[in-house]
């Protein structure tokens, strides 16, 4: 009897145990059904049958994004080109239209740079810069002056001689053509002259307007010289103060740089002007000293010719070269003509190796292919006077670039670099970021 109260117990706890499980499931059942059901989805619930299905959303990309990032890069780069483009043909428009001005000062620039090293000279000695500029100035022009009057004198006295000259070169060169292996005939020799009449007879309003026109070139050409002198005295006396001022017209933040590749620039301009001078002088005085043993009339005349056309690299010693030639060819017979053909290529080849490396330094050396495209464009945009410049003009360029390029190289390393945050918020964002896309 003793168990049946045990047995009784247990049975009451596990009615007890049961009944709250119940009471939690039924809890449960309630929190359940108390929620919101969730609406059907529009697929499920039933249309009618005239209504159709709504098409599915379609999400675009950005227009920006979905451009691939060369095709980017190169529209970047070509509205800037073409900026770029704009501005020069504009440039080119106002040289073009001021074109008696520039190649004045530019003249004034080259002879600045011939005379400034005597003004210096004269400075370290004692002499004012005044009378030091004025001395200077006036031995310049007179030497260039003396040179000219020479020139011209010698042209004048020979002038009858040489038409002789030419005339029984002719007779002589017909001869030889008679005469040689060639099979010309004397009907081939006259149909040339007579076509050459007819080709004068009928150009000869052309001719006539062309030596009209050579009055205008002749004033535009004092009118040049003019400013060319008065620019060179100015700058001569007044150069450092003119570059400071020029340095204000610089925006501040590139001032440093610029200040920094403008002496650079004029020394380069310095060196290119004493070794042009000093190689045309050494090819005017040996090729002169050829043609004059080689008894070829009027040789001081072609000697500065050649001197004045080696400032045109290239094409100047070619022209003057070839003239030279011909003048011998003509005036003394095909002999002296190939012995002045000799003189003339061997002169120009010693200058080409020789000279012009050891004369005008690796400083203003330019790749021949950039002396023949600068020389052809400045032919075309401004004639002789454009082919003088291009050449200088591309070597103090390439000084100017190769400086500035290092001296921005320099200034990035020796910026403070950024760290932390700073350097996160600082760096660029990749290729195909939003941000980038704006």
């Amino acid at each position: 009897m003793s168990r049946v109260p045990q047995w009784l117990s247990r049975l009451g706890t596990r009615l007890a145990d049961m009944g709250q499980r119940w009471e939690e499931r039924r809890a449960e059942a309630e929190k359940k059904h108390a929620e919101p059901e969730p609406e059907p989805a529009a697929a499920a619930q039933p249309s009618a049958p005239h209504e159709r299905a709504a098409a599915p959303t379609v999400v675009r990309p950005d227009p920006a994004q979905a451009v691939p990032w060369g095709v980017r890069v190169a529209a970047e780069a070509g509205w800037r080109l073409l900026v770029l483009a704009g501005t020069l043909w504009v440039l080119m428009r106002v040289i073009s239209a001021v074109q008696l001005l520039v190649l004045a000062f530019v003249a004034a620039l080259f002879i600045t740079a011939l005379l400034q090293p005597t003004v210096a000279r004269l400075r370290r000695y004692g002499v004012p810069r005044g009378p030091a500029t004025v001395l200077t100035a006036i031995l310049g022009f007179v030497v260039m002056g003396l040179i000219g009057w020479f020139v011209t004198w010698q042209v004048m006295e020979n002038i009858d001689n040489l038409s002789d000259q030419i005339q029984d070169g002719i007779d002589d060169l017909r001869r030889w053509l008679l005469d040689s292996p060639f099979h010309v005939t004397d009907k081939q020799i006259n149909d040339i002259a007579e076509n050459l009449r007819e080709a004068v007879g009928a150009n000869t309003e052309q001719i006539t307007s062309a030596g009209l026109e050579g009055v205008t070139v002749v004033v535009e050409a004092l009118t040049g010289i003019l400013l060319a002198v008065f620019s060179t005295l100015f700058l001569l006396y007044d150069g450092p103060r003119i570059w400071q001022w020029t340095l204000k017209l610089v925006p501040a933040a590139a001032r440093s740089g610029v200040a920094g590749a403008g002496p650079r620039a004029w020394r380069t301009l310095t060196a290119y002007v004493r070794g042009t001078v000093v190689v045309a002088l050494i090819d005017a005085i040996f090729i002169g000293l050829g043609i004059y043993f080689l008894d070829v009339p009027m040789a001081v005349p072609l000697a500065v010719l050649i001197f004045l056309g080696a400032f045109v690299p290239l094409v100047g010693a070619v022209v003057s070269g070839a003239l030279a030639v011909v003048v011998a060819l003509v005036t003394q017979g095909v002999f002296t003509g190939v012995m002045t053909l000799a003189v003339v290529l061997a002169v120009q080849q010693i200058e080409g190796h020789i000279l012009q490396p050891f004369i005008l330094g690796r400083a203003v050396r330019v790749h021949p292919l950039a002396v023949v495209l600068s020389v052809t464009a400045g032919g075309l945009v401004a004639g002789i006077g454009g082919a003088v410049v291009a050449v200088p003009l591309v070597a103090v360029t390439n000084t100017v670039v190769g400086y500035l390029r290092s001296y921005s190289q320099e200034a990035l390393r020796n910026s403070p670099q950024p760290h932390g945050a700073t350097a996160t918020s600082l760096a660029p964002p990749p290729p195909d970021s939003p941000s980038d896309a704006h």
